[in-house]
């Protein structure tokens, strides 16, 4: 599946590790958590493939390893990666890639990316410029998110004081 983020087109570096297989070392791998302890000893970048049902707190302990979080959307209209990406922003602190995939709607790309999406899998390449545009549909907002993006000014003044 193509990847994208803000900037574009994207190769991918991290490599799915099958059932059995050992990762070369330094080699940037993807692993489900059923596969967590087979990469125990690895040096190179480290990507964790995770369910949409997981708490997030589950695997916090294990986000100072990690490069790459990949939630799934099985469906657009499960939501559950959008509490995922933003707890794991907010409350633990990530600030690697966080991936999209699954049933990624260019509709829903830029609400993913305040919720903390960094890239996202599309179905088609040609869909890429699409998908950029898409994060660039709105300058200002008007609530606080874990993208950080400009907050309207007369609302953003009366957050901050709120939050002062």
């Amino acid at each position: 599946m193509p990847l994208v983020n803000a900037e574009g087109l994207l190769a991918d570096p991290f490599q799915p590790l099958a059932d059995g297989e050992a990762p070369l070392p330094g080699q940037a791998v993807l692993v489900s958590l059923d596969q967590w302890d087979t990469v125990a000893d690895h040096t190179g970048p480290l990507g964790l493939r995770v369910p949409n049902t997981l708490d997030p707190a589950l695997i916090a302990d294990k986000l100072p390893r990690l490069a790459l979080i990949v939630l799934d959307f099985p469906k657009f209209t499960d939501g559950r990666a959008y509490s995922q990406a933003r707890l794991l922003r907010d409350r633990y602190g990530f600030t690697g890639e966080i991936r999209a995939t699954g049933a990624v709607l260019r509709d829903q790309i830029l609400y993913m990316a305040r919720c903390g999406f960094s890239s996202f899998e599309i179905d088609r390449a040609d869909a890429a410029d699409r998908v950029k545009a898409a994060l660039k549909d709105y300058s200002i907002v008007y609530q606080p998110a874990a993208d950080r993006a400009g907050l309207a000014p007369l609302l953003g003044q009366k957050w901050r004081r709120a939050a002062s």
